[in-house]
C-alpha cells in the first residue's frame, strides 16, 4: 500500500519526562477510512501519542505525517483537515448548544463546514439546542463534543473515550454515528475504556502499554492469535491456586476477585470444577458462573495482566 494510503503515519515516536519513558518508540499507521482503536490503561503512553499526532504535544524524536502533511512543518493545514474530541472539553457554560456551534463555525472561514443543525441532529442533542452547556448532562455534554469535532467536516477525526458518561442507548447511537462517518469515507482514531466498544466498531486496535505498541490486529485476530480457548469466569475470593491442576486448563487470570479460566477442554475442566465443589474442594461457592468464547477484553488482560477500567 502506498504513502497515500495511509492518514497517519507515525515512526519511532519518543516522548520521555525525565526518567519516565511516556511513549517509548511507537510506530503506528492508520489506513484511510478506517476505525482504528488504541486500547491501554492510564498511564501506558495512548493519550501522549495521540497528542503528537494531533499536533497538541512535540515528540522528542520520531517522524509524523498526517493526511500526507508533516507534523509540525504543516500543522496550520492539518488543523484544518482533522476534528478533535478531548475527553474534557472546556465549554462556554453560559452558551447554548446552538451558540456554541455556531461560534466553532467562525474558526474555519474558508473552509467547507457542516451546518449546526445538521450537527446536532447527528449527536441527537435536538431538544437541547437552546440549552446552555452549564445545564447538560455529562453524557449530553461529551455528545456535543464530538459534534464539535465535526464542525470543520474533517478528513480524519479524532474521539478520546467518546462515550464516557453516557447510557447504553446513547452509547449505541453514537456508535451509528461513527459508522456514519466511516461511510463517507471518514477515518477514525479512537480511544476507550469499553472492549465492547471497540470490538464493534474498530477496524484494528493497537494495544499499548508502557510506553509501546505490544499488539496490533483486527480485533478477530487477536482473539485467535492469543485464544482458542474457552473461557470460564466466576467469582471466588481465594484465587487462582485451586484451579490451576484442572484438566483442560491452560491459563487462569485473576482481576479484583474475579477468576477466568481458558480451557482447551471444557467439558473436562467443568466436570472438575463441579467436582471440587461438590467435594469441598474448594474454599466457598463458585458466584457468578459465566462461560463464554474469548474476547478482546481477555486478550488485554493476558497481555496486561489487568482489565481495562471505565
Amino acid at each position: 500500500m502506498g504513502n497515500d494510503s495511509w492518514a497517519i503515519a507515525a515512526e519511532d515516536l519518543r516522548k520521555y519526562y525525565g526518567q519516565t519513558k511516556a511513549v517509548d518508540g511507537i510506530t503506528l499507521r492508520v489506513k484511510e477510512g478506517e476505525i482504528f482503536g488504541m486500547l491501554g490503561p492510564n498511564g501506558a503512553g495512548k493519550s501522549t501519542t495521540i497528542e503528537m499526532i494531533e499536533g497538541l504535544r512535540a515528540p522528542d524524536s520520531g517522524t509524523i505525517t498526517v493526511l500526507g502533511l508533516r507534523q509540525p512543518q504543516e500543522s496550520r493545514a492539518i488543523k484544518m483537515r482533522i476534528g478533535i474530541q478531548l475527553q474534557t472539553t472546556a465549554l462556554y457554560p453560559r452558551l447554548t448548544v446552538t451558540e456554541i456551534l455556531d461560534l466553532f463555525h467562525t474558526f474555519y472561514r474558508g473552509r467547507k463546514t457542516l451546518p449546526t443543525d445538521q450537527l446536532i441532529e447527528m449527536v441527537d442533542l435536538g431538544e437541547k439546542r437552546t440549552t446552555r452547556s452549564k445545564e447538560l448532562s455529562g453524557g449530553q455534554r461529551q455528545r456535543l463534543s464530538v459534534a464539535l469535532a465535526l464542525v470543520n467536516d474533517a478528513d480524519l477525526v479524532f474521539l478520546d473515550e467518546p462515550t464516557t458518561g453516557m447510557d447504553p442507548q446513547a452509547r449505541r447511537q453514537l456508535w451509528d454515528v461513527i459508522r456514519n462517518l466511516q461511510q463517507q469515507g471518514k477515518t477514525i482514531l479512537l480511544t476507550t475504556h469499553y472492549l465492547e466498544e471497540a470490538e464493534q466498531l474498530c477496524d484494528r486496535v493497537a494495544i499499548v502499554d508502557h510506553g509501546r505498541i505490544i499488539e496490533m490486529g483486527s480485533p478477530s485476530e487477536l482473539v485467535h492469535r492469543y485464544f482458542s480457548e474457552i473461557a470460564i469466569s466466576f467469582s471466588d475470593p481465594a484465587g487462582a491456586d485451586p484451579y490451576r491442576s484442572l484438566d483442560g486448563v491452560t491459563h487462569v487470570s485473576v482481576e479484583d476477585g474475579r477468576v477466568t479460566l481458558y480451557s482447551s477442554d471444557v467439558l473436562h475442566t467443568m466436570g472438575g470444577l463441579l467436582g471440587r465443589q461438590n467435594g469441598g474442594g474448594v474454599g466457598t461457592a463458585l458466584r457468578d458462573l459465566n462461560v463464554h468464547s474469548a474476547t478482546l477484553e481477555d486478550v488485554f488482560l493476558k497481555l496486561t495482566g489487568r482489565a481495562l477500567r471505565d
